[in-house]
C-alpha cells in the first residue's frame, strides 16, 4: 500500500500537516481565542486572520512523571563529577529548578502566552463552524454539493438492464457487413464466373466444379459471422452532473433613516457584514437581496448597501412592502427558501408600526423560514419593537434581539444562527 507524506511548508518551515494538527488538539482554546478576538475587529478588518494567545498552562504536553522511591540506573553524557557506583540524592520535590510555568515570583522564572496566527480561512471555519440557517426543513441546505443522474451516450459495459436493444442491433449489422464483406465481394465474382464458364461451348467441366465449391465454401463463411456478438452490446451511459441541493435567499434590510446616526448604522453594517461572510462562506448555493430604506425603500447592490450616505425620514413598512412585492416576483416560495434579516433603531412612524406588523403578518411571515431583526438602542423600545412581539407571538420564527453596543454583536448574531438540535 502506497504511503503518501505532505512535506508541504507552511511558514517558517512548519509543515502544514502539523499545522492542522496542532489545530485540532487546541481547538477548544484556539475557539475561545477567536470569539475574543472578534470583540475589537472592525468593518475593514473582519475578513482578515487573526493572531490570537492561548495560555501556556494550556499548552503542556502529558507525561509519565517518577514518584518518589524506587531504583533506577541512567548513564548521563558528560559527567565529570560522579563515577559508577556514586550514590546520588534525589531533590526534594519544587526544588527542581523548573521553569515555573504560568507563575512569576523574585526567585523563578515564568513564562509568555503562546502567539499563534491564523490565516483567514482558518478564522473564518472555526468562528462559522457551528452557525447554521434555521428551520431548513424542506431541503438541506449544506456544503456538499449533491449530483443528478443524466444521459450521457452509450458505453460498451453496463448492467443488463440498461441495454440500448437498438443501439446494439445497429452495431451488429454494421460489424457483420464489415466482416462479410470481402467473403461477399468474391462470392460476387465467382458466381459471375460461373455464369460464363457455363455459357461457354464446350463447358470446363474442371472450372465449374471448383467455382461450384468455393461459391459454396463462401457462403458457408458468409454466414458463420454471428448474428451479435458481445462486442456489439451498448448500454445507456448515465454520469452525475451536480445540482444546488437547494435554492435559498436572505434580503438583508436596513434603516438608513436620519434617527440612525453613524455609531448605529456602523453597528448595523458589522451585523450585516458579518452575516455577508456566513453566507458566503457556509452556502455556495444562496443569493442576497440588499434593502436600504428611510421614508423610501430601495433595493441596492452590495457596494451601495454598506457604503450609500443617503438619509430621509422613517417609514419602515416601504421596506417591508418591497421585500414582499421582491419575493412574489422573483422568489416563489415552493422552489426558495427564504430568510429575512432587519436592524433599525426601532424608530418609525407611529401610525406605520401597525402597517408593517400586517404586512409581516399578511404577506411574509406565512412564507419565510426564519426571520431575524435587531433593534439597535440603548434605551427602551421603540414603537418597532411594540408592533413585531405581536409578531413573534403568533410565528416562533420571528426572532427579536437588542444590540446596545459594538460588544452585542458576535453574541447576538451567534444567538441568532446557532444550530439547533432536532
Amino acid at each position: 500500500m502506497a504511503t503518501f507524506i505532505d512535506r508541504r511548508l507552511d511558514g517558517k518551515n512548519k509543515s502544514s500537516v502539523n499545522r492542522q494538527r496542532f489545530i485540532r488538539r487546541f481547538k477548544g482554546q484556539i475557539k475561545k481565542a477567536v470569539t475574543e478576538a472578534m470583540n475589537g475587529r472592525s468593518i475593514t478588518d473582519m475578513d482578515n486572520g487573526e493572531k490570537i494567545n492561548i495560555p501556556a498552562r494550556d499548552l503542556s504536553e502529558p507525561v509519565f512523571g517518577h514518584g518518589p522511591g524506587g531504583r533506577r540506573e541512567a548513564i548521563h553524557p558528560g559527567n565529570r563529577d560522579f563515577t559508577p557506583g556514586d550514590r546520588i540524592a534525589r531533590p526534594p520535590p519544587g526544588d527542581g529548578g523548573g521553569s515555573g510555568k504560568g507563575q512569576a515570583s523574585n526567585t523563578g522564572e515564568g513564562e509568555d502566552d503562546f502567539v499563534f496566527e491564523l490565516s483567514r480561512e482558518e478564522f473564518l471555519e472555526l468562528f462559522f463552524e457551528d452557525l447554521e440557517l434555521p428551520n431548513l426543513v424542506r431541503t438541506q441546505l449544506a456544503k456538499v454539493t449533491e449530483f443528478k443522474s443524466v444521459r450521457a451516450g452509450f458505453t460498451s459495459a453496463g448492467a443488463p438492464a440498461n441495454i440500448d436493444i437498438v443501439r446494439s442491433l445497429k452495431g451488429a449489422l454494421a460489424r457483420r457487413m464489415a466482416l462479410a464483406a470481402p467473403y461477399n465481394r468474391r462470392l460476387r465474382e465467382a458466381e459471375e464466373e460461373l455464369r460464363r464458364v457455363l455459357a461457354e461451348s464446350p463447358v470446363d467441366e474442371v472450372r465449374a466444379k471448383a467455382l461450384v465449391e468455393e461459391i459454396d465454401h463462401l457462403r458457408v463463411r458468409a454466414r458463420a459471422v454471428p448474428f451479435i456478438d458481445t462486442f456489439d452490446l451498448r448500454y445507456a451511459n448515465r454520469v452525475k452532473q451536480p445540482q444546488p441541493t437547494t435554492q435559498a435567499v436572505m434580503f438583508c434590510i436596513m434603516d438608513v433613516s436620519g434617527s440612525m446616526d453613524r455609531a448605529r448604522k456602523d453597528l448595523a453594517k458589522r451585523f450585516f457584514t458579518l452575516l455577508y461572510l456566513f453566507l458566503q462562506r457556509n452556502y455556495e448555493k444562496i443569493e442576497v437581496v440588499f434593502i436600504r430604506h428611510h421614508t423610501v425603500a430601495k433595493e441596492v447592490d452590495e457596494q451601495e448597501f454598506f457604503y450609500s450616505r443617503e438619509t430621509g425620514g422613517t417609514v419602515v413598512s416601504s421596506a417591508l412592502q418591497l421585500a414582499g412585492d421582491i419575493m412574489t416576483e422573483r422568489y416563489p416560495v415552493s422552489s426558495w427558501n427564504l430568510y429575512v434579516a432587519q436592524a433599525s433603531d426601532g424608530d418609525n412612524w407611529h401610525h406605520d408600526s401597525p402597517a408593517c406588523r400586517d404586512i409581516l403578518l399578511q404577506r411574509i411571515m406565512p412564507y419565510v423560514r426564519y426571520y431575524s431583526y435587531i433593534e439597535i438602542t440603548p434605551d427602551r423600545h421603540q414603537s418597532l419593537w411594540e408592533a413585531y412581539e405581536e409578531v413573534r407571538a403568533t410565528h416562533p420564527h420571528f426572532a427579536m434581539r437588542q444590540i446596545d453596543g459594538p460588544a452585542d454583536i458576535y453574541p447576538v448574531f451567534r444567538d441568532l444562527f446557532r444550530r439547533r438540535t432536532a
